[in-house]
C-alpha cells in the first residue's frame, strides 16, 4: 500500500495557530522524514522547537551542550500535499496504470492530486 505524503513531498500545514499568532498554519515546506508507526511527519523549518542539550561525551571529545532549534513532528492530519499545478493543498488520490519496461508488463499504483488530476512526482 502506497502512502499519501512521502518523503521528499511539498507540504502545507492546515491546521493550528494561525501566522499572525505565530503558528505556521498556511506555511509550505518539504517532507524531511515519515514517522509511520506514529503517523507524523517532520517538515523543514516549520514547527520549530527549542531544544536544551546538555554538555556530554561523544565518541571523538566532548559533545557541545547549549540550546538548539529543531523541527518537531506534526501529525499527517494537520498536513496537506500541495497540488504541483495550482501551489494549493489537495487531497491525495490513487490510480493503477500498467507500465511495459524492458517487456515486461507491471501494474504500478501512481499518486495524483485530486483537485487538478495532475501526477504528484516522487522526490526521493
Amino acid at each position: 500500500m502506497g502512502s499519501k505524503i512521502r518523503k521528499g513531498d511539498l507540504v502545507q500545514i492546515i491546521s493550528g495557530q494561525s501566522q499572525e499568532r505565530g503558528g505556521d498554519r498556511g506555511k509550505q515546506g518539504r517532507v524531511i522524514e515519515v514517522l509511520k508507526e506514529s503517523n507524523r511527519v517532520v517538515v523543514e523549518g516549520l514547527n520549530i522547537v527549542t531544544k536544551h542539550v546538555r554538555v556530554g561525551q561523544s565518541d571523538r571529545g566532548t559533545k557541545q551542550g547549549g540550546i538548539e532549534h529543531r523541527e518537531a513532528p506534526i501529525h499527517v492530519s494537520n498536513v496537506a500535499v500541495v497540488d504541483p499545478a495550482t501551489k494549493k493543498p489537495t487531497r491525495v488520490g490513487f490510480r493503477e496504470e500498467v507500465v511495459e519496461k524492458n517487456g515486461v508488463t507491471k501494474t504500478v499504483r501512481i499518486r495524483y492530486a485530486k483537485k487538478s488530476g495532475k501526477d504528484i512526482p516522487n522526490e526521493h
